[in-house]
């Protein structure tokens, strides 16, 4: 049927539901599921769903600051009391209050049958950027989502799709002068899955035929366009553009995954936290995160399709250069970018060197 949605079409329209409040359903050969996003959740829509049956999926390390168990390794199935009402499910997701309202159990988590359907809600609602809790109702009762034109996903294919390499396809480039270099050049390439648009500013002309200098850039809002004192990401853009300018040739790429892949609202929270004390990692721990959500595969296929099989890879993460060589590029040489440090982000640059390896 010509106007049928495609898989990637309607995952990304659930996206769009889950954001809105609006649940959605997982399907498959045993039945279907009803899954909200617990963020965006409103008291009408809960109370729809209230069934001894119901369960909040959050992820092993929000369980482990609520102090549930979670039975299934890497998240906890806790069902949702009778009283369980719209407070309670916002404290559960979200943990701006954990300190000043710490007893929030006991809770009973579920350990019987399988968590793969809870797993594949969490990763949804996460590609959403909302906090990483979904209230799953498995098996609904009848009548329950009859004729509500709720986006409805296969749940059998539904974990493969969302673990695939995004594909990105060139919309348009231009030339723009910049303070670095007067030969620059913006490529902006949007993913096929509906995702953000990601962009590469080329310096010059590079040899594709040589190791070109080149940095993956997250985009920080705070950082690159505010000036922030916190972290060191509008340093090091400036730094590397600048590098490459005294080059005269060179790639960054500014890959649209804000705040370590969790978004821009989620990082707030993330700074929330740590004015309460809570060092960056533990910060994404406490909201539900791994320590970093980004993708780095969309920068190699960046490049790649852009032409570079070798780079000198302008980072302190040991990370990124793992990623490009398991992803079909050879990075010849690390070059160090270390710059930007202040006393406002001086715990900030210890802690991404203690707990995540950064060579600083």
């Amino acid at each position: 049927m010509a106007f049928g949605l495609s898989l990637v079409e309607r995952i990304n329209r659930a996206r769009a539901d889950l954001r809105l409040g609006v649940p959605i359903v997982l399907s498959g050969p045993t039945g279907a599921a009803v899954v909200m996003a617990a963020e965006t959740a409103t008291a009408d829509r809960l109370d729809a769903l209230r069934a001894p049956c119901l369960v909040l999926a959050i992820t092993r390390y929000r369980a482990e600051t609520l102090k549930a168990r979670p039975y299934d390794g890497d998240l906890a199935r806790i069902i949702v009391p009778h009283d369980g009402g719209l407070s309670w499910l916002r404290a559960m997701a979200d943990p701006a209050d954990d300190l000043r309202h710490p007893m929030k159990g006991p809770f009973l988590c579920a350990r019987d049958g399988k968590a793969d359907l809870h797993r594949t809600a969490i990763a949804l609602v996460k590609t959403a950027q909302l906090l990483p809790a979904a209230l799953v109702l498995e098996n609904p009762p009848a009548g329950l989502i009859d004729g509500a034109e709720l986006t409805e996903l296969p749940f059998g294919l539904l974990a493969d799709a969302l673990a695939q390499e995004t594909q990105l396809s060139p919309v348009v480039n231009a030339r723009l002068p910049i303070v670095a270099s007067q030969a620059g050049r913006v490529h902006i390439f949007r993913p096929r899955d509906g995702g953000e648009e990601h962009y590469a500013i080329e310096i010059g002309q590079p040899d594709r035929a040589k190791p070109v200098l080149a940095r993956l850039h997250s985009a920080c809002f705070t950082g690159d366009v505010l000036g922030s004192l916190k972290c060191d990401c509008g340093p090091q853009l400036n730094a590397a553009l600048a590098q490459m300018g005294q080059e005269g040739a060179g790639v960054l790429l500014y890959l649209n995954q804000e705040g370590r892949g969790i978004g821009l609202a989620n990082k707030m929270r993330a700074y929330s936290l740590q004015d309460q004390g809570f060092d960056t990692v533990e910060a994404n721990h406490r909201l539900g995160f791994e320590d970093d959500e980004r993708d780095f595969r969309i920068g190699a296929g960046l490049l790649r399709q852009m032409g570079f099989a070798q780079v000198r890879l302008l980072t302190n993460n040991p990370r990124k250069v793992a990623m490009l060589d398991t992803h079909g590029l050879k990075v010849v040489e690390r070059v160090a970018l270390r710059v930007g440090e202040t006393a406002q982000n001086a715990h900030y640059l210890a802690t991404k060197a203690a707990k995540s390896g950064h060579l600083l």
